[in-house]
């Protein structure tokens, strides 16, 4: 709009003053006027050539100052008596001005050669003032009352600091929170929701349940959503989870109605159900407890210090538990007599029809032996101190399998299954956990591991990085193995000892932070420590911290490239790699 206008202007200014120049005005009084905008027009000695009367809507100076000839000196003299200058919280500020001190001010500015400036009047009024002076020594200025725009920017600061802080009021709450659309498809999670299931929000916003959990789950969970988005009833539901650890707990999830007709939301938070005679987590970090006499309250005070202390151990990542565990019929791998006892009490529990052999020999047996009969193994669970083998007899029968090492078997035996069934449930492209192969699109990859240990193990779980690490590596003649979740990445770690662990920190299953954590924990007390280096699409300070605190050396960014990685390697691992090794591609 001001381009125009001085288009306009300069026209006029460049024109030879002809006897429609009266015309000329009127006509761009006009313009003015349909723009909103005043228009004062001065030449080399700051005489006043045309100034529009939209001037009067901003100053209500006498007309005779808008006349040509006038100086603008004069004319700006006339608008500081008018008091507006005196109002103007912006001049205010700095101090009283005399009358001379506030022209020359002015007039200054009128002759450098670009003057912008935006200035307040009274509490809701904002002008503008564009100036311009041409090499010819001819001036410009245009006024604009920008109000509105000022309003509309002050109310969009305001929505942004209202959208801020909700969203840090939702990720301090110290129980998981989510909202879904009438679509059921999810919107906004916290980051106690992220922690609990061990993933990151990119990896849910804009998915539906049918995408997270088994379709049993799905459907229960989409049942109730429906049922609160159209009659604006609240939900509250009890559900058993099982944590890594082999914990079992009763969340309470309660679901209810936002927004308004033809706008709905669906916000869903969830708590942990303390079992009896227990107080929830946060008591134990109580400072100060006070209860009623009649035992009816209970109320804890937790210094901040403590929260955040907690907040900053990794949360076990729980998964729900099926309804139809009931006749899966299990078979235990493990020559561990104390393993395998807890194991199928454990199973027994969960009524599944479990079954135990000591070897790969027996379990060779005991598969053709259910063949031949007709009946159907749901599950291997191997012990990895037995060996791989395991593994590749299940696959000739078509069993899925899992690869346990002694403390998952002990520890997390039903929380391994527990989501073995759920994404089997799913149809997810995980398929497998670690160490399964039942799915042949498990190993995209073609990977180069002769005799002996691997030197590098990556843990990558998108197809195309793998192929990028693939051919980094073979050129650079390292052998090596790639790990597409978490849980393959510790098995990996385990059955090869590589020399170095490339690490990718947003993994299926347990994230990269989890499984250095562990693979840290496995190696306590052996007297070797794997070099375990971060690789990060980002180079966010929040990420390179956390990768410190789970024990990494190190940290590298995405995209990867032969000298990063040839110098993380020299770094790490040193030159170690016989010539052979240098040569084979």
């Amino acid at each position: 709009m001001t381009a125009g206008i001085e288009e306009a202007t300069l026209s006029l200014m460049h024109g030879d003053m002809s006897p429609d120049e009266n015309l000329q005005a009127a006509l761009f009084d006009a313009v003015c006027d349909g723009l909103s905008t005043a228009v004062v027009v001065y030449d080399k000695n700051d005489l006043v050539l045309f100034a529009s009367r939209q001037v009067l809507n901003f100053f209500p100076i006498p007309p005779q100052f808008l006349r040509p000839s006038t100086r603008l000196r004069d004319f700006l003299g006339a608008i500081f008596d008018t008091g507006i200058r005196q109002s103007d919280a912006q001049a205010q500020a700095a101090g009283s001005v005399t009358r001379e001190d506030w022209v020359s001010q002015k007039i200054a500015t009128h002759w450098r050669e670009r003057f912008d400036s935006s200035e307040r009047y009274g509490v809701d009024r904002w002008v503008r003032f564009v100036k311009r002076r041409l090499p010819t020594g001819f001036g410009v200025c245009i006024i604009s009352d920008i109000s509105e725009e000022k309003k509309r920017e002050e109310q969009w600061r305001i929505d942004l600091e209202r959208v801020q802080l909700t969203e840090d009021i939702l990720d301090h709450l110290p129980f998981p929170l989510f909202v879904k659309d009438r679509n059921m498809t999810y919107v906004a999670v916290n980051k106690a929701f992220c922690d609990k299931y061990q993933t990151a929000p990119d990896e849910i916003l804009g998915r539906k349940g049918a995408d997270l959990f088994s379709s049993d789950v799905a459907s229960r969970f989409e049942e109730s959503d429906r049922h609160v988005i159209e009659t604006g009833e609240m939900s509250i539901s009890r559900q058993r989870q099982i944590s890594r650890n082999g914990v079992e707990r009763d969340i309470v999830t309660r679901k209810l109605r936002i927004g308004k007709p033809g706008r709905y939301f669906l916000v869903a938070s969830t708590q942990d159900l303390p079992k009896d005679g227990m107080d929830i987590d946060e008591f134990a970090l109580a400072s100060e407890i006070k209860t009623s006499g009649d035992l009816s309250y209970k109320r804890a005070y937790v210094p901040v210090s403590a929260l955040q202390a907690a907040a900053r151990k990794p949360t076990p990542m729980e998964t729900f538990v099926p309804e139809n565990f009931s006749g899966r019929k299990i078979l235990v791998v493990t020559a561990d007599l104390a393993a395998e006892s807890a194991a199928m009490k454990m199973l027994a529990k969960y009524g599944f029809e479990a079954c135990s052999v000591r070897d790969e020999n027996e379990q060779a047996a005991f598969l053709d032996i259910a063949s031949a009969h007709g009946i159907k193994i749901d599950l291997v669970v191997a012990d990895n101190q037995i060996g791989k083998r395991c593994i590749e007899l299940a696959e000739r029968k078509n069993v899925p399998a899992l690869l346990l090492d002694g403390f998952q078997l002990a520890n997390e035996l039903t929380f391994r299954i527990a989501r073995h069934f759920n994404r089997s449930l799913r149809g997810s492209d995980e398929g497998t956990d670690a160490g399964a192969h039942g799915d042949q699109t498990d190993w995209p990859i073609a990977e180069r591991s002769e005799a002996g240990n691997i030197q590098v193990l990556v843990a990558e779980d998108n197809d195309i990085n793998q192929i990028v690490f693939s051919q980094i590596l073979e050129g650079l003649g390292y052998r090596y193995k790639i790990a597409a979740s978490g849980d393959e990445a510790v098995q990996m770690w385990a059955e090869h000892r590589p020399e170095i662990v490339l690490m990718d920190i947003s993994l299926p299953g347990i994230n990269g932070f989890e499984a250095a954590r562990l693979i840290r924990g496995m190696e306590e007390g052996s007297g070797t420590k794997t070099p375990i280096i971060g690789v990060l699409t980002q180079a966010f300070e929040r990420d390179r911290s956390e990768c410190m605190a789970a024990g990494m050396n190190g940290v590298i960014l995405k995209p990867v490239s032969p000298d990063i990685l040839e110098t993380v390697f020299q770094k790490y691992m040193g030159d170690n790699r016989s010539e052979l090794d240098k040569r084979a591609v």
